[in-house]
């Protein structure tokens, strides 16, 4: 299953809302988008490119724990407290996205109940997704060897 596609998941009019206020923007091959920890006060839909996702492994290299494309979203940690990055990402490939100010897109959710509900089902699904693909690429990364690729279930 591949991450759910934000924007082609939204209904019509909560997409164009957000469009409206997104802003084009680019990554070098290697730009550290963000950092594990760090403040989450902006969001990501890429639209060509390829971004690693990876999380800090005490005393070891960090764990790439899946691979972003065209039409997903990078960042969901701007949409709860305490708003920082769950993971940190880097650019695999050059990237062109479109992004999104976390704060108005909050202030947008507090006018819109339509809108915040989308979106909110839409984040929790990749949220979802992504605990899948990070649990998953650990067992296979650090678990048992001889287990092969271990799957939890949902």
């Amino acid at each position: 299953m591949s991450t759910v596609k934000l924007l082609n998941a939204l209904p019509p009019e909560a997409r164009d809302t957000l469009l409206e206020i997104a802003r084009e923007t680019a990554f070098p091959v290697g730009a550290r988008i963000c950092e594990e920890g760090g403040r989450a006060n902006r969001f990501w839909i890429i639209r060509s490119g390829s971004v690693a996702l990876d999380m800090h492994v005490p005393g070891r290299r960090a764990a790439v724990v899946e691979r972003l494309g065209p039409g997903d979203l990078l960042g969901w940690s701007w949409l709860f407290p305490p708003r920082s990055w769950h993971l940190g990402a880097e650019a695999t490939s050059p990237v062109r996205a479109l992004e999104f100010d976390a704060a108005q897109v909050r202030a947008l959710c507090e006018d819109d109940q339509e809108l915040c509900h989308a979106l909110t089902l839409r984040v929790a699904e990749v949220i979802a997704h992504r605990l899948q693909s990070a649990r998953g690429r650990l067992l296979d990364l650090y678990g048992p060897s001889g287990g092969g690729s271990l799957r939890l279930a949902r």
